[in-house]
């Protein structure tokens, strides 16, 4: 989920880890199951051959076709986006399926920023092992994508702030998520109602037939493991090795998304806050009760007076400097550029370091406009796949007992139920087995302190999956593995080549 952004941060702190008790799990092969593996009437799809093409920093590119709804075989195709990095070892396992999260994340942008950084996301051994392979989902950029507004109503639309305690308030919220999915629905045809989860899973089983794997290995971060544990509920037979870090509880409601959030980002800024506040050059004064408060008023500020600054007079709104500060809590390694950024708001009365900040988390280039569709992605899925209360003294309800949890965040957390507003397209039913009953072992990665997925939600998973093997990292940020981080990286790793099965509960 992306109620926030929901995608792989950076380093935290290194800690030791319990060693992993050894057993062994099925590996997909790559001997290449047939098109009669495909529902009926879709083997054209699971039966296609691929055509690489190199591209650069040594990968491989190629499109594969997908039906528009794999519930009418006749309904059209759409075009999914992929890239590869090829196995490096002498003998390759097969292909690894990995996905950044999101929803609305590219697969094919993280499998790329790899090759670009010498392999700072996937480990050595990954990389000898298997064949690495990202994707854009249905939806993402890429692939065939969701488009609504254009790029300068679009950075209006994510400015906007509204006075969410009066009628008028929700209105106009109501208004212009309205707006927003009416451009959707004009602007990106049939595939808006096709981008939900279960569709994206269903697409991973005919992507892993068509790279010649018997099973799917998989490695997936925050929303890639709702990706992936939707997979193994649909597929329970041909999960192979599959890896959720940053994990997403899937029985959770959306209100109750929401509240994890809130109370997550709210416990990291606290964390950020006390080391702030222990080093020689933090503005924020006082205990840590003091520091969250003097954050909050940053945020009124920008409500009431939206800060200057020196970008063709682009203002911080509150919303904006609101997504200034969350981004960095995704990485402890970010906390540094909060610090400049509140300096600079607090003592100076600007909000130049605020807006690069929020620009960074749309992904908002220079020029105004968008690297990606990631925001329009994320709506669309989240839409599909669960929608909270419209009633508005539930949301109010709601909005209250999460502003109790989280007095400094928890404000923009509230009222999820009016994204959907106008949306043309009805929630889709669930099909898939949330226990996914009869899979091999699925190793749940959390974070102790991770302020997107809340680590309760790698617990819940790992619960609810009936072969869920829990792995704990006890640090900051958002998910855990990093080939620098040891014995997170040596668990996974160990797991994703060679099937050992970490001891559940181990923790690092």
């Amino acid at each position: 989920m992306r109620g926030l952004s929901v995608v792989v941060a950076g380093a935290v702190l290194l800690a030791g880890c319990t060693a992993p008790a050894k057993e062994q799990s099925p590996v997909g092969s790559a001997s290449g199951p047939a098109a009669s593996q495909a529902p009926d009437g879709f083997e054209q799809y699971y039966g296609q051959a691929l055509e690489w093409e190199d591209c650069e920093d040594g990968l491989q590119c190629a499109t594969a076709s997908a039906p528009l709804s794999w519930q009418d075989a006749d309904a059209g195709s759409i075009e999914l986006s992929l890239v590869r990095n090829p196995a490096d070892g002498k003998d390759p396992e097969g292909s690894l399926l990995v996905n950044p999260g999101g929803p609305g994340a590219s697969g094919v942008d993280f499998v790329q920023s790899d090759a670009q950084s010498d392999g700072s996301i996937f480990g050595k051994r990954l990389q000898d092992a298997f064949d690495i392979v990202g994707f854009d989902p249905r939806g993402v950029q890429r692939s065939t994508p969701v488009a609504c507004f254009d790029d300068a109503r679009k950075g209006e639309s994510l400015a906007k702030d509204f006075d969410r305690s009066t009628d008028a308030g929700l209105q106009a919220m109501q208004e212009e998520y309205e707006a927003w999915n009416a451009a959707c629905a004009e602007n990106s045809g049939e595939v808006l109602g096709h981008v939900d989860t279960q569709s994206a899973a269903r697409d991973m089983d005919m992507l892993r037939a068509v790279l010649g794997d018997d099973a799917l290995n998989y490695l997936g971060f925050s929303y890639g493991t709702q990706l992936g544990a939707t997979y193994a509920g649909l597929f329970p037979d041909r999960a192979g090795r599959l890896v959720l870090d940053g994990a997403i509880d899937t029985t959770l409601s959306s209100e109750e998304i929401s509240h994890g959030q809130a109370v997550g980002f709210e416990n990291a800024l606290r964390a950020y806050v006390q080391d702030c506040q222990a080093g020689a050059s933090c503005p924020l004064t006082g205990a840590v009760d003091d520091g969250m408060r003097q954050i909050r008023q940053v945020l009124d500020h920008a409500y009431e007076r939206p800060y200057e600054t020196s970008s063709s007079g682009r203002t911080v709104t509150q919303s904006l400097a609101f997504y200034g500060i969350a981004v960095t809590l995704y990485n402890q390694g970010s906390w540094p550029a909060l610090t400049q950024a509140l300096d600079e708001a607090i003592n100076q009365g600007t909000g130049n370091a605020l807006l690069y900040l929020s620009d960074q988390y749309f992904d908002r280039n220079a020029d105004g406009s968008y690297a990606t569709n990631s925001e329009e992605a994320m709506r669309a899925v989240s839409c599909l796949d669960d929608r909270a209360t419209t009633d508005v003294e539930q949301m109010r309800a709601d909005a209250a007992a999460i502003e109790k949890d989280a007095p400094t965040m928890g404000s923009f957390f509230g009222y999820g139920g009016l994204t959907c507003a106008g949306a043309e397209y009805p929630q889709v039913k669930q099909e898939f087995d949330l226990h996914a009953k009869g899979a091999a072992p699925i190793l749940v990665v959390g974070t102790t302190n991770d302020p997107a997925t809340p680590y309760v939600w790698a617990e819940g998973l790992a619960s609810t999956l009936d072969s869920g093997v829990l792995l704990t990292y006890e640090g900051e940020g958002h998910t855990a593995y990093q080939p620098s981080r040891t014995c997170v990286a040596d668990a996974v790793e160990s797991y994703l080549v060679d099937g050992e099965v970490p001891a559940d509960g181990a923790t690092c």
